[in-house]
């Protein structure tokens, strides 16, 4: 299954006009523990995924109450500057979108 597919939100901002946040949020707590419990969530993946080093990803942190988790990390060019293609950061979310997820 994609994760696309498990979570009931998967969405992209800035944070602030260098970093971008993306924040997942599931329904379903099994779906989330499992998520969650499974490590697949760590910086090697998403450093692979959104092919940044490692050292760019400032934050994963898992929400138990809020059934999610969020990663921060820096933006290759900042927000609004030339060559950025993303303003809002509202379309960082891809890269996850597409990841299996084995539930």
């Amino acid at each position: 299954m994609k994760l696309y597919d498990a979570a009931a939100v998967l969405r992209s901002k800035n944070s602030g006009p260098f970093e971008i946040t993306v924040d997942a949020l599931f329904h379903d707590p099994a779906v989330y523990y499992k998520i969650k419990d499974s490590g697949l969530i760590n910086r090697e993946k998403v450093s692979e995924l959104y092919n940044i080093s490692p050292d760019l990803i400032s934050h994963i942190v898992f929400f138990d109450q809020a059934l999610g988790f969020k990663i921060t990390f820096a933006r290759k060019v900042s927000s609004g500057t030339f060559l950025d293609r993303d303003v809002y950061g509202a379309q960082q979310h891809a890269p996850l979108m597409e990841m299996e997820v084995d539930l």
